[in-house]
């Protein structure tokens, strides 16, 4: 079957490069799914899991946003933030959690931003789906 590399890189350096069969994953504009020899594109991410399946399995990586830049045989991932299912601490991601809630459940009382306590909660609430998947 054919392949393409693929990239996945953060501000604290690369996450992940390997040859894949495809990639899925979210885009302000929905969902994507590239094979090899896809026609160039530039999309911004949602927050949300790239889904690489390779040798007939899936692997998944957890992303904060970012940019998603397709050549036909390569992928790169811009990401915000990014870890791999099998990095995720599940304890820290669950008091990020419940942290980001409280926060959101106190921005009617207080003068805390919810929008931002919204994005804590939803970037947490993901990386903890992800690391189920794995």
């Amino acid at each position: 079957m054919k392949t393409m590399k693929v990239s996945v890189v953060s501000p604290d350096g690369p996450v992940y490069e390997s040859d894949v069969e495809m990639v899925s994953t979210k885009a302000l504009t929905g969902e994507l799914g590239i094979l090899p020899g896809h026609v160039p594109m530039v999309a911004p991410l949602e927050i949300g899991s790239v889904r690489l399946k390779k040798d007939g399995k899936t692997e998944f990586i957890a992303v904060s946003g970012g940019f998603l830049e397709v050549r036909p045989d390569q992928v790169t991932v811009l990401a915000q933030a990014a870890e791999m299912a099998s990095a995720i601490d599940v304890e820290r991601a669950s008091r990020a959690k419940e942290r980001a809630e409280q926060r959101m459940k106190d921005a009617k009382l207080e003068h805390i931003d919810f929008k931002r306590a919204e994005l804590a909660l939803r970037r947490a609430i993901n990386r903890l789906t992800v690391a189920e998947s794995k």
